[in-house]
C-alpha cells in the first residue's frame, strides 16, 4: 500500500514527478485515483453487420495506410483495418500526424458512425483505441475509465497502472462498513429507488469494479457504495456535532410562558403569518432547553425573519438576560435599531447600539453597559466581536449570515455563559447545502409573505427600451412613489478601486425639468431610442439621470466609500419620502425596508448574481403598492442571452432560485472558501446525489442515536475515518 509510485515496475523519476501533480504518490492512492467519467463504447459488430450512420465498434489489424500531401489544410491520411468478418477505411482530414500514430500491423480498435462508399465501409475521424497500449482489455469494448491528466501522461499509461495495482492490492484494503450497516443502506436506498440490490458491495468490490467494471450495473453499484460512504462520513461527524452541542455546553433555559409571549406578540402591531408562528414555537421549545440552542432561519425576502428574531431576543430579556443582534453593515444595523427602539418605545427594555462610526466617548459607555448589564439588546455592526463583554448573554443573532465568515460568527459566542444561537438567511439555502454546510443547525423556513404585500413585476428590457422606463418611472413618481437604480460599480471603468470618488448627494430639484416621456411599459408604441449611454458606474450613473432622464426630481447617490454618516443621513432621507431616486450600489442589498420604494431599475444585470438580483428585488414591494424591476445589460447582448436574468424573470420564489442558483454555479462558487466550512467532497456530488444525501443523513442520525460514541468495535475503523477527516473543523462547525 505504501510503495512509491517511482518503484512500480515501469514507472520512470518522470513519470512518478508527473503523477505526483495528481496526488498520487504510493501505491494506494492510484486506487483513490477516481475517473472523472467512465467511456461505454458503441456495440462491437462485425463488418457484415454494420448500418449507415449507426454507431458501431470495430477491432482488428491495420493492414494499409497512405498519406496524400503533409501541407497544412492539405493532407488526408487513409488505412484499412482487417478482422476475420472484413476490412474498413479509415478517413482523416488535415491530420498528418496520424501517420506516425497508425501504421501497418498495429491492432486498433475504432468508434464512430460508418459510411457506405461504393462497395466499402468508411470511418471518417472515428474514435481509436490502441489495442497495444491497452493489453486486450479494450478489443472486447469493455466499459473505460477516463482518469485525470497531467502534461506527457497518457491515458493508457493511467488505466495499466492503475489496473496493476488494484487487482494486486483491492483485496488488502480495509472494510469499515460492517455487513449490517451496508444492509441497511441498501434497505433504505432500495426505498428510495437508487438501489436494487440486498447489499452495498464491499469496498474492495467497490475499488475493483470503479476502475474496470463488468457491467453498466457493477459500476453503478460501485458508484453508489463510494458516494454514501463519502456522505455517511460527513453526516456522522455533523451527527456527532449535533449531540456533542447538547452535552458540551450549557445555556440559560428561557421559558416561554403563556404571559409572556403574551406580552410580546402584543407589541407587533400587525398579524404573524402562520409561517411566523410556527417557527416561533421552535425557536420557544430551543430556548427552553438547558443547551443551545443552534438554529438557522432562513427565508425569503420580506417574509418577516427580523420580526421572529425580535420574538427571541425579547425572550430572552424576560428571563433576565441579554440578546445581541449582529448586522453586515451599519446601514442595516441602524435600520434594526430605528425599528426595535420604535417598537420597544413605552417598554423598560433598554435598546443600544454599536458601530465602527461611533466616538470613543459613546463607544465606551455602551461598553460599560453591556458589561453592568445596563442594556439590554445590543444591535450593532462586526464592532460586536471585539473587546465586547456582556454581563449576561443568552442570545446571539446574526443577521444575513453569509455575509460573516464561520470564524467571526463563532467569536460572538465565546466567553461567559453559553449563549443560544440564531443564524438569519434572505438567501433561502439548497437542500444539499442545508444538510452539509449547515447540516450540525437545525432549521427554521418561512415561506409564508405577511398579508397585503404588493405583488412585484420584473422585466428584462433592451437598451433600447431606457426611454421608455424613465418614463414610466417618472409616471409613478409622480403618483408618490420612489425609485431605486442600482449600478454595479462605484466609480467610472477607468477609476482604481481606491481612488476618490465625487460626493454626490442631491436631494433637491435640479435647475431644468423636463415632461415625463413615458407611457404604459404594456403600450404597443415604437420604443424611442435611447440617448443614454449604458453605464455601470454608479457615479456617472448618477451624472448622465441627474442632467438627462430624471432631471427636475430628486435624486441622491448611495455608495460604499462614503462615510457612515453620510450613508445613514441619505438613508434617513429617503425612508422619509425626501428623496424620489436613490442611485445605488449594492449597499442596499440586504434588508433596506423602504415601504414606499415601488420601482427598481439595476444597470449591468449580467454583471450580478442570481441570488444578489433576487436581494436587490426584495427591496421594493414591501408596502402595499406593486412594484417593478427593470434589468438592462451592459454590452451589446440582450439580457435574454443570459439565463440567470431569464430565471429571475421568470420566478419570484427565492427557494426556486436558490436551487437554480445552484445548479448554474455550483456548490464551490455559490458558497466561497469563506462559508465552505467542511472539506472537499471527492466522489459525490452535492447537486447530483442529495438523494442518497438524504438517506446518509437519516442513517447517521439513527446510528449515533443508538451508539453516541461509536463504541462498537466493528465501528473502531469508520470511527478513525470520521475524526481523520473532521475531527479538527467540530469546533466550528455548529456556526
Amino acid at each position: 500500500m505504501q510503495t512509491p509510485v517511482g518503484r512500480l515496475p515501469g514507472v520512470t523519476l518522470l513519470r512518478s514527478r508527473q503523477l505526483a501533480t495528481l496526488g498520487v504518490r504510493r501505491a494506494r492512492d492510484l486506487m483513490f485515483l477516481f475517473p472523472r467519467h467512465h467511456e461505454s463504447p458503441a456495440p462491437t459488430t462485425s463488418v457484415v453487420d454494420l448500418k449507415e450512420g449507426v454507431a458501431a465498434s470495430l477491432a482488428g489489424t491495420i493492414t494499409e495506410t497512405e498519406l496524400a500531401g503533409r501541407r497544412p489544410g492539405k493532407s488526408i491520411f487513409g488505412a484499412v483495418l482487417e478482422n476475420e468478418t472484413g476490412a474498413v477505411r479509415l478517413i482523416f482530414f488535415n491530420q498528418p500526424f496520424r501517420a506516425d500514430q497508425i501504421t501497418v500491423g498495429s491492432r486498433i480498435r475504432i468508434e464512430g458512425q460508418p459510411k457506405l462508399s461504393g462497395l466499402r465501409w468508411e470511418f471518417v475521424h472515428p474514435k481509436l483505441t490502441r489495442l497495444d497500449d491497452e493489453e486486450g482489455s479494450a478489443e472486447s469494448g469493455a466499459i473505460e475509465p477516463v482518469y485525470p491528466l497531467t502534461e506527457g501522461l497518457k491515458q493508457f499509461e493511467i488505466r495499466r497502472l492503475v489496473r496493476t495495482v488494484t487487482n494486486q492490492l483491492a483485496g488488502q484494503l480495509t472494510e469499515v462498513m460492517p455487513e449490517r450497516w451496508r444492509q441497511r443502506a441498501a434497505e433504505h436506498l432500495s426505498s428510495a429507488g437508487l438501489f436494487s440490490g440486498s447489499t452495498l458491495p464491499s469496498i474492495a468490490t467497490a475499488i475493483r469494479n470503479i476502475h474496470q467494471p463488468d457491467s453498466a450495473e457493477a459500476l453503478a453499484a460501485a458508484q453508489l457504495r463510494l458516494v454514501f460512504q463519502e456522505l455517511l462520513v460527513m453526516q456522522l461527524a455533523l451527527a456527532m456535532r449535533r449531540r456533542k452541542l447538547t452535552t458540551d455546553l450549557n445555556a440559560p433555559p428561557l421559558e416561554c410562558t403563556a404571559l409572556i409571549r403574551q406580552r410580546i406578540v402584543r407589541r407587533f402591531p400587525f398579524e404573524l403569518t402562520a409561517d411566523q408562528q410556527r417557527v416561533m414555537d421552535e425557536i420557544a421549545r430551543d430556548m427552553a432547553r438547558q443547551f443551545p440552542m443552534n438554529r438557522l432561519l432562513q427565508g425569503d425576502v420580506g417574509s418577516g425573519k427580523t420580526v421572529v428574531a425580535i420574538f427571541a431576543m425579547l425572550l430572552a430579556v424576560a428571563g433576565g438576560h441579554q440578546a445581541a443582534l449582529m448586522a453586515p453593515t451599519e446601514v442595516l444595523a441602524r435600520q434594526h435599531h430605528r425599528t426595535i427602539t420604535k417598537l420597544l418605545r413605552d417598554s423598560r427594555v433598554r435598546v443600544g447600539f454599536l458601530a465602527g462610526s461611533l466616538r470613543a466617548a459613546e463607544r465606551r459607555e455602551i461598553l460599560q453597559d453591556a458589561a453592568s448589564g445596563q442594556v439590554d439588546l445590543i444591535i450593532g455592526t462586526q464592532a460586536l466581536l471585539y473587546d465586547v463583554q456582556f454581563a449576561s448573554l443568552a442570545l446571539c443573532v446574526i443577521d444575513e449570515q453569509h455575509k460573516f465568515g464561520v470564524g467571526q460568527r463563532v467569536r460572538l459566542r465565546s466567553g461567559g455563559i453559553d449563549p443560544h444561537y440564531l443564524v438569519m438567511s434572505a438567501t433561502p439555502i439548497p437542500r444539499s447545502i442545508a444538510m452539509t454546510q449547515f447540516g450540525d443547525v437545525d432549521l427554521s423556513t418561512l415561506r409564508e409573505k405577511p398579508a397585503r404585500r404588493g405583488a412585484v413585476h420584473t422585466y428584462l428590457a433592451d437598451d433600447k427600451w431606457k426611454d421608455r422606463w424613465w418614463g414610466f418611472l417618472r409616471e409613478r413618481i409622480a403618483e408618490g412613489r420612489q425609485a431605486y437604480v442600482v449600478a454595479p460599480r462605484v466609480g467610472d471603468a477607468g477609476t482604481a478601486a481606491g481612488d476618490s470618488v465625487p460626493k454626490h448627494v442631491s436631494v433637491e430639484p435640479a435647475e431644468h425639468s423636463v415632461s415625463a416621456a413615458g407611457g404604459d411599459l404594456g403600450a404597443a408604441a415604437e420604443p424611442a431610442d435611447s440617448q443614454m449611454e449604458d453605464v455601470t458606474s454608479v457615479t456617472a450613473t448618477f451624472d448622465q439621470l441627474t442632467s438627462g432622464p430624471l432631471n427636475g426630481l430628486r435624486v441622491a447617490l448611495l455608495h460604499g466609500r462614503q462615510s457612515a454618516v453620510e450613508k445613514q443621513s441619505v438613508m434617513e432621507a429617503f425612508a422619509g419620502g425626501d428623496i424620489d431616486v436613490l442611485v445605488s450600489t449594492t449597499v442596499i442589498e440586504v434588508g433596506i425596508d423602504v415601504g414606499n420604494a415601488t420601482l427598481m431599475t439595476i444597470l449591468g444585470g449580467n454583471r450580478f448574481g442570481l441570488a444578489q438580483l433576487h436581494q436587490l428585488r426584495g427591496r421594493i414591494g414591501r408596502g402595499t403598492h406593486a412594484g417593478h424591476v427593470c434589468v438592462f445589460t451592459d454590452g451589446d447582448a440582450s439580457p435574454r442571452e443570459d439565463e440567470r436574468l431569464r430565471v429571475f424573470e421568470s420566478t419570484s420564489d427565492g427557494f426556486e432560485i436558490a436551487e437554480a442558483d445552484f445548479r448554474l454555479r455550483g456548490p464551490g462558487d455559490l458558497l466561497g472558501h469563506r462559508q465552505s466550512g467542511l472539506p472537499p467532497l471527492r466522489v459525490a456530488d452535492l447537486q447530483r446525489d442529495v438523494r442518497v444525501l438524504e438517506v446518509a443523513r437519516q442513517l447517521a442520525q439513527e446510528w449515533i442515536d443508538d451508539d453516541p460514541a461509536m463504541s462498537s468495535p466493528d465501528l473502531a475503523d469508520l470511527k478513525k475515518q470520521v475524526l481523520l477527516r473532521y475531527a479538527d473543523r467540530f469546533e466550528i462547525a455548529d456556526a
